[in-house]
């Protein structure tokens, strides 16, 4: 008999200087990149441990992104969505993790 193993409700996101995101998974699955990374079709390490490592970016992107994947699910649904806040400086930075993640529900 083969126990199949369900996946966690949250998942850990990880930043470059050691932060540590706890996320739901629904909420990080709006990434395309980390839908991915997570399926258990995959066979990736984070697929079955349900921890991503992100060498790329730091850990004040990561929270706002982070911050962003529950905006997006909040108002996944709404017609009028008010703008969230992004201070000017982390707008570069923003942006290429939004590439970086694939967000296909990005495009609001």
């Amino acid at each position: 008999m083969v126990l199949i193993e369900e996946p966690s409700e949250y998942v850990t996101l990880i930043s470059n200087d050691g932060f540590e995101f706890v996320v739901l998974r629904e909420a990080a699955n709006v990434a395309g990149t980390i839908r991915k990374m997570l399926d258990p079709k995959s066979n990736f390490a984070e697929a079955r441990s349900g921890r991503c490592s992100f060498a790329q970016f730091n850990g004040i992107v990561m929270e706002k992104f982070c911050e962003y994947l529950y905006y997006n699910l909040k108002f996944k649904d709404s017609k009028d969505v008010p703008d969230m806040d992004i201070p000017p400086n982390l707008c570069l930075e923003l942006l290429v993790a939004a590439d970086f993640f694939d967000g296909e529900q990005f495009d609001r």
